[in-house]
Formats: structure tokens, C-alpha cells, sequence
């Protein structure tokens, strides 16, 4: 009797948890650590588990599996990319191109890049991160170049692409320095004049 007595509030306790909004979200913020360390590939349930100071049974409740988990803590993109779209186009066309890196890098850098970096360290392992990236990249850099009349869009988007995911790379993965901690407007001045031409210029 008293083996069940011990026993039943830490049954209790345990099963309270995952009806706590607390541990599905220190299961996401766990995750993006995790992945960003290691990859898709390279993240374990278990691991994840840990890092969230949670059962890895916790995994399969909240999320169903560790795809499940990816899909939420990774996948799901911090903003919307028409909404994004739209704000930015609130302005000169000429300024476009600051607006845009001025907005990813302080919007990358609220979010300590940690997205980013799972992003892209589980694309080589994870067919869908690639998909996701290059899916965000053209609905929104082509909504972009539609917008202001530009030609080429297929082209433009692509060149803009390069100059964005090569921005998070080195900020944020590679971490270069001085531009991993360089001021934000600091990278604006560098970045957005050719960003700029890729919008709006002649590319040949």
C-alpha cells in the first residue's frame, strides 16, 4: 500500500506535464537546438528529450514523432511571406532592397538565427528543409519582382535567393567574422545596393 502511495503522485505529476503548454514548447526550443547543432539526420528523440529536461516519451505525444517535431520547430517558418511581402513593399522601389535585408537580419537575429541554422544543416538529410527554403525564397522573392515589374523573375529570384541564404550562411552557420556580429545597418549599406540590382537592375 504504501508502494502505491509513493508511486501514484509521481504518475501524477507526470501525466499533468504534457497538458502544460511549458513543455510542448521546450520540446520546440530544444529541438531547433538540437537540429541546429546536428542536423535532421543527427538529432535523436532522446537527445531532444533531454536538452528539454522531459521524458522522450513527450516527443510522441505532442508532436507524434521526431518528423512531427521537425515539421513544428523548424519547418514552420517565423513569419508569413505574403504578409512580409506586402510590408515591405511600403516604401520607394529604390529602398527595396534595405528594407528587405534590414528586415531579415534584425527579424534572423531576434531569433538568435537558430532556425535559420536547423534550416539549413538539415537539408542535405531532410528533402522537405530544402523544399521549405526554396519554396519561401520563390514565393516571396517572385511576389517581390512581379510587384514592382521587373523581368526575368525566374532569374532575379534566384539571384536574390543566393544573396540571402549566402547571408544567413555566413552570419549565422559559418559564422564569419566581422559579419556574424556586425551591426545591422552596417550589413545594409554593404548587401542591399546589389541586392538592389538583382531586383530592379540590369543582370545582362
Amino acid at each position: 500500500m504504501s508502494t502505491t502511495e509513493n508511486t501514484e503522485p509521481t504518475a501524477r505529476r507526470r501525466g499533468r506535464r504534457p497538458a502544460g503548454q511549458d513543455t510542448r514548447t521546450a520540446l520546440i526550443d530544444a529541438a531547433r537546438a538540437v537540429f541546429a547543432e546536428t542536423g535532421y539526420d543527427g538529432a535523436t528523440v532522446r537527445a531532444i528529450a533531454t536538452r528539454a529536461g522531459v521524458d522522450a516519451a513527450m516527443v510522441n505525444h505532442w508532436f507524434g514523432s521526431k518528423e512531427g517535431l521537425f515539421a513544428q520547430a523548424v519547418l514552420e517558418l517565423p513569419f508569413d511571406p505574403m504578409e512580409l511581402q506586402k510590408a515591405l513593399r511600403q516604401g520607394p522601389d529604390d529602398e527595396l532592397a534595405e528594407r528587405i535585408v534590414r528586415t531579415f537580419v534584425t527579424r534572423w537575429d531576434t531569433a538568435g538565427g537558430g532556425q535559420f541554422v536547423a534550416l539549413i544543416r538539415s537539408i542535405t538529410g531532410h528533402e522537405q528543409a530544402g523544399h521549405v527554403l526554396r519554396d519561401f525564397f520563390q514565393r516571396f522573392f517572385s511576389a517581390v519582382i512581379t510587384s514592382i515589374g521587373a523581368d526575368r523573375t525566374a532569374l532575379r529570384m534566384n539571384l536574390c535567393a543566393t544573396q540571402m541564404v549566402g547571408l544567413g550562411m555566413v552570419r549565422y552557420v559559418a559564422k564569419f567574422e566581422p559579419l556574424a556580429t556586425e551591426e545591422v545597418e552596417v550589413l545594409v549599406r554593404a548587401i542591399a545596393p546589389n541586392l538592389q540590382r538583382y531586383l530592379t537592375g540590369e543582370i545582362g
